[in-house]
């Protein structure tokens, strides 16, 4: 366990107060997001008329599990990994995890918080300055354990590869994008209306990094229902997303293009892609589905990247998997974490399985797919082990700190959290 290295595609940032302070142009400083310390100590960002609810959405990492429905509401009841690069750091080593993607909190996963903003102009220098920030500040200060995500002013196909181009240059080999962006308002991914995109990231080795409830979010069923069937459903709920991109032009189109289903499991992925070679066979004589000669789980396993927390049966089923895309995933801060023993975790779940192929979902897979290397930057292989990442972090305190306050949507009476409760608690 301690020989692992562990490269996560799926982590999470709380963005500092001080984001646009240095790389937003002057003429544009009155219209970035601003933090305001609200009424009750509570900690919003404002934009553009819009107060936000939640600074940190489900950021609860070094929480007792009892207070896991606290969403944190003012960065003093926060870890200080979640918005602090040195502390982030600290808590990765702490963690075992070598290097990790962060996602985008109150810009929304995949940055579609400013599809609608009304100055247009404004909007796209303040994209371009959260990319400079997490690329130059974020990442940036921490060479070789942050693998650098940009998002894009999704609503002008021209300045996404403007910017997509951009960011390229900077050493970015990851987009963030909806997972069903129509739901946004934007294009169809069966449209041409992405092509421009599609082959700027194609050219430039990028990976579309779509995260489940990006564009269409996995629905409550009722408000009455117990908010654990809508956390149990979540993950595979980008089941939907997934079958569009798969039955989509994209991928013929564009060959070389991969795109990574964020936070979605794998253990579900069999019965997805039995079901979707069942319907092109079936049914293609009436839906006229072409992929070139392809069947749908061969555009899958070639363009697809998958990830998983803690999928013990996903594990056992990779031989209906493409083991060279599987990858893992970390989660911090949200809760499905299991920070700060995810090699343990890990561990269990995979220490059956032959080296080479513990490897591969691990790190490797990340690391080829990803354009990232982490050995050369920390000084070498022996430099990523977890053993060597927990050595360095011998200091970092992982006692749960409970009380410290925030939105609360339990009764604490034994009454089960219903998703109406959860729901209330991001109303804008």
């Amino acid at each position: 366990m301690n020989d692992l290295i562990l490269l996560s595609v799926d982590d999470h940032v709380i963005e500092p107060p001080d984001l646009f302070d240095r790389h937003l142009p002057a003429k544009y400083r009155d219209k970035a997001p601003k933090m305001h310390s609200m009424r009750g100590g509570q900690d919003s960002w404002t934009y553009e008329g819009m107060v936000l609810p939640n600074i940190a959405l489900n950021a609860v990492v070094g929480r007792p599990r009892e207070e896991y429905g606290v969403e944190p509401t003012a960065y003093n009841q926060l870890r200080a990994g979640t918005y602090d690069i040195k502390a982030r750091i600290d808590d990765m080593n702490v963690n075992g995890v070598c290097s990790a993607i962060c996602f985008p909190t109150f810009p929304q996963f995949a940055g579609t918080l400013f599809v609608n903003s009304k100055d247009k102009e404004a909007a796209k220098a303040i994209v371009s300055a959260y990319n400079d920030w997490h690329i130059h500040e974020w990442a940036g200060a921490a060479p070789g354990r942050i693998i650098p995500l940009a998002i894009l002013p999704l609503w002008d196909i021209n300045a996404c590869v403007e910017e997509a181009r951009r960011v390229a240059r900077l050493g970015v080999h990851t987009v963030t994008f909806p997972d069903v962006p129509a739901k946004k308002g934007l294009p169809s991914i069966h449209t041409d209306y992405w092509d421009p995109l599609w082959k700027v990231m194609s050219d430039n080795k990028m990976v579309i990094s779509t995260h489940i409830g990006s564009g269409m979010s996995a629905p409550y069923i009722s408000p009455e229902s117990p908010i654990d069937s809508w956390i149990t459903t979540m993950p595979m709920s980008i089941a939907n997303a997934a079958a569009d991109w798969m039955f989509s032009p994209v991928f013929v189109k564009f060959p070389e293009l991969k795109i990574a289903l964020s936070e979605g499991g794998i253990g579900w992925i069999p019965y997805l892609l039995e079901r979707a070679d069942f319907t092109f066979n079936h049914h293609r004589a009436w839906t006229h589905s072409n992929f070139g000669g392809l069947k749908p789980s061969d555009i899958f396993f070639r363009n697809f990247i998958t990830c998983f927390i803690d999928d013990i049966f996903g594990l056992k089923s990779l031989d209906f998997l493409n083991t060279d895309m599987v990858t893992w995933e970390c989660d911090y801060p949200h809760s499905d974490t299991v920070w700060p023993y995810c090699p343990e975790d890990l561990w269990k779940s995979i220490k059956h399985l032959p080296k080479e192929t513990i490897d591969k979902i691990t790190h490797l897979n990340t690391m080829r797919e990803f354009s990232f290397d982490p050995f050369s930057a920390l000084g070498g292989r022996e430099n990523c082990t977890v053993g060597a990442l927990r050595a360095q972090a011998t200091h970092v305190d992982t006692q749960p700190r409970g009380g410290l306050g925030g939105m609360n949507p339990s009764k604490n009476d034994g009454h089960p959290v219903t998703s109406g409760e959860v729901m209330k608690m991001f109303a804008v």
